[in-house]
């Protein structure tokens, strides 16, 4: 074990934060978790999970009944603390650090001379900087990097996260980590900490510069993205099977257009390009106008609905999927909830979910009345089937069952 951290605290036990939690906890540092979700945090000291991810169930069990991890609702002192928070829109794209905020503030009375403080949480350029402020407000009895550089009390870093929801596990051990410290001193200190499981690479650099790049990650593939969707939009103008186009181009040897789909979802690649057109709009033309892209997309596949629906009386309407990625359970920023709020709202037909991977809809389409169902009652009863979440369960299922259905693909899972 390493002895420089006997114990750490993650601040937000989430899709990042839970995972995290469990891998510092199974090398053997005692681990206390904290959120503000009560349901959460029971379920955790019972040794289970409240997230859908791989793998994930085994290792929080075995850490808990150890005693290497159990959570709470209060920080509590710690060597090391890991904010992997929230860090959403307000207004007009604008990115709202308030959750960030709220956790410093909460870890500022129970951090000492000695601690790591790290932030994990997808955030704009110069948040890092900002945690420190707030965190020298509370605390003026410690020093911090922007006061004393090296010789500071508290090593501040941010060190975001780059996985892949469905393998995390396995991608928080082996993905390369940038370390971005406020001083060499601070990215050597977070470093030390994340060896303790990742086995890749930990690469140092700045905050600037490692918050800039999980946002650059992000928007490097939403651009590309928004490429295969315009794409897809262009051939559906000139009646041309986008899937085949892309398979022929990607035949060329530097050539790798990715897949269209009825728009980008999730935590990330939604949200993170704003980050950067925020700080700066009159630089980040390309960005902004691919976010605008794939942010109109669901759009396009509700106008494709509304023509089929119009050749029935009522239609019933199912749509397959509503997370924002395949065989998982998450569905924040899904473009397929909003295409299915927007079909609900504007009076389209009756509408159906299949979603193999929740137990129940969000509330507001619960009173919209919308219905969750399986999906052979979906194949039996619905006369639109709309593919908005390519599943394993869907690829495998019986083509013949979609005879006498209008069918809309915007995953091209049927495609061939």
């Amino acid at each position: 074990m390493n002895k420089s951290f006997n114990s750490a605290s993650m601040i937000g036990l989430g899709y990042i934060g839970l995972p995290t939690a469990a891998m510092l906890a199974s090398r053997k540092i005692k681990v206390v978790g904290v959120d503000i979700n009560q349901h959460a945090v029971d379920t955790i000291n019972r040794g289970e999970i409240h997230i859908v991810e791989p793998d994930l169930d085994m290792i929080v069990h075995a850490a808990v009944s150890q005693g290497y991890l159990r959570a709470t609702t209060q920080p509590e002192p710690a060597d090391a603390f890991l904010i992997a928070v929230p860090t959403p829109f307000k207004g007009d794209h604008e990115p709202d650090i308030s959750y960030v905020e709220t956790a410093a503030r909460s870890i500022a009375p129970v951090i000492k001379a000695g601690d790591l403080v790290i932030l994990e949480s997808t955030s704009p350029v110069g948040t890092t900087e900002q945690l420190a402020s707030w965190l020298a407000e509370m605390r003026p009895d410690l020093s911090f990097p922007q006061q004393k550089g090296e010789l500071s009390d508290i090593s501040i870093a941010y060190c975001p996260e780059r996985v892949l929801p469905g393998k995390v596990v396995s991608e928080l051990v082996n993905n390369d980590r940038i370390i971005g410290g406020m001083t060499k001193r601070c990215s050597r200190r977070a470093t030390e900490l994340y060896k303790t499981f990742v086995t890749a690479e930990c690469i140092p650099t700045n905050a600037r510069t490692a918050e800039m790049c999980k946002l650059t990650e992000n928007s490097f593939r939403d651009v590309n993205i928004a490429f295969a969707n315009e794409l897809s939009v262009i051939c559906d103008k000139l009646n041309i099977n986008v899937w085949e186009l892309i398979r022929l181009a990607n035949r060329h040897p530097r050539v790798n257009i990715l897949q269209p789909g009825p728009g980008v979802g999730g935590h990330c690649i939604a949200v993170d390009p704003w980050f950067i057109v925020s700080k700066t709009p009159a630089e980040a033309r390309l960005i902004k106008v691919a976010r605008e892209i794939n942010d109109a997309k669901p759009h396009v596949v509700i106008e494709k609905v509304k023509a089929a629906a119009a050749k029935f009386r009522v239609p019933r309407i199912a749509c397959l999927g509503l997370s924002f990625k395949a065989d998982i359970d998450d569905l924040r920023e899904s473009p397929a909830m909003e295409i299915v709020e927007h079909l609900k709202c504007e009076g389209v037909g009756d509408i159906f979910v299949v979603e193999p991977y929740i137990n129940s809809l969000p509330s507001k389409l619960i009173a919209d009345n919308v219905s969750l169902v399986s999906l052979d009652e979906a194949l039996r009863e619905c006369d639109i089937i709309l593919l908005l979440v390519n599943h394993k369960e869907f690829y495998e299922m019986e083509r013949s069952l979609l005879m006498q259905k209008i069918v809309i693909d915007t995953r091209g899972v049927w495609a061939s």
